[in-house]
């Protein structure tokens, strides 16, 4: 596929605004499936919310033209599709009450054992390796610094980082039927790895991997708290949509580092938050250039990238942070870069403050 014409083609797209919304159709991730033959052959399907039937031919229409303006492009075929609602019973673990109602999903019911939490905030990435976990290790430490009561909930059950992150290695306790998190570094944080063998594969499934999430957000004595930061998995699989469905989410922050491969599943993870009503409070570019001895900067995974993307979405970007092989080090021995004078420490501090002027 040749990405240069599909990168335009995104660029042509944004100029066509869904009125509905105010957000132009890449931004609120209407546009999916867009692929581009060798020959320049266009598709791609807009998919639009329930309720906007009415302006999907218009918009359809603006979108084609468009893309038919880009050089290169020989023709396009797309379509418009507005999804209604279903009749079946939401699958995120809902239940029947005796009077045959649809109740809260239990998700939601857990969630609400957080009264004293103020705001919850998902750090998400499409894709796996770009050093989310670690970024929120030190986005917690430092909203800590910042004299806030912090906590961080690793939300990755198939592969938890925070025990490592942090150094610790205890089994949790529990307490008049209530978990009990670590502190550590002035953050107080809980993980499925403080539960189970570390060395132990969990092969669970979708209903499994909820269940846990309800227990880590619902049987953890997490007291009273100015933030809540998830460490979420990579993908928008059934965490997300268990955070989701919630109904606790202030907002998201979204991960990435700057070449293409990461940014495709970026657009996946905004256009998840953007379409279930969770605010996008920025996007970080992570891993943005390696400092060379002299000064000079390589940048590894391309330039920019991330924060060329926030722009399309029309997200805040909220910072670059470079490749640091300290920070790799310090995570290795569960000793945040941020708890050390280092250069990494004021940019997490900064990204931590605006996270907080985006919640507040």
């Amino acid at each position: 596929m040749p990405e240069p014409l599909k990168l335009k083609l995104r660029n042509a797209l944004t100029s066509v605004i869904n009125p509905a919304t105010g957000r132009n159709i890449i931004a609120e991730g209407a546009v999916q499936g867009l692929t581009v033959t060798d020959d320049g052959k266009v598709r791609f399907a807009l998919e639009l919310e329930t309720g906007e039937k009415q302006q999907a031919e218009t918009l359809l229409s603006a979108a084609k033209t468009a893309a038919k303006a880009v050089d290169g492009v020989t023709s396009v075929s797309a379509v418009a599709t507005a999804p209604t609602p279903s009749s079946a019973a939401p699958s995120g673990g809902g239940h029947t009450n005796p009077l045959g109602m649809q109740a809260k999903p239990r998700i939601e019911e857990a969630a609400q054992t957080l009264s004293g939490v103020k705001h919850v905030i998902a750090i998400a990435s499409g894709k796996g390796g770009v050093g989310k976990s670690t970024l929120t290790a030190n986005l917690a430490v430092a909203m800590a610094h910042q004299g806030l009561k912090v906590g961080l909930l690793d939300a990755d059950i198939y592969g938890p980082s925070v025990p490592t992150l942090f150094g610790l290695k205890d089994k949790a306790e529990v307490r008049d039927g209530k978990i009990i998190p670590f502190e550590a570094h002035g953050v107080r944080t809980m993980s499925i790895g403080f539960i189970v063998d570390p060395d132990k594969a969990l092969a669970w499934r979708g209903p499994m991997v909820m269940g846990a999430l309800r227990q880590l957000m619902g049987d953890v004595l997490w007291g009273e708290l100015d933030i809540l930061l998830v460490d979420t998995p990579p993908g928008t699989g059934d965490a997300h949509l268990s955070l989701i469905q919630s109904k606790r989410l202030t907002g998201a922050v979204i991960v990435s580092t700057p070449q293409e491969m990461a940014l495709s599943d970026m657009r996946r993870g905004v256009a998840l938050f953007r379409k279930t009503q969770t605010p996008i409070l920025g996007v970080v570019e992570n891993m943005a250039w390696l400092e060379l001895p002299g000064g000079e900067r390589q940048y590894i995974f391309g330039q920019g990238g991330a924060e060329r993307e926030a722009k399309t979405l029309e997200a805040p970007f909220l910072g670059a942070i470079p490749l640091f092989p300290e920070l790799r080090e310090a995570s290795d021995t569960g000793i945040p870069l941020a708890t050390q004078d280092h250069p990494a420490t004021d940019i997490f501090a900064e990204i931590a403050r605006k996270i907080m002027v985006g919640v507040s």
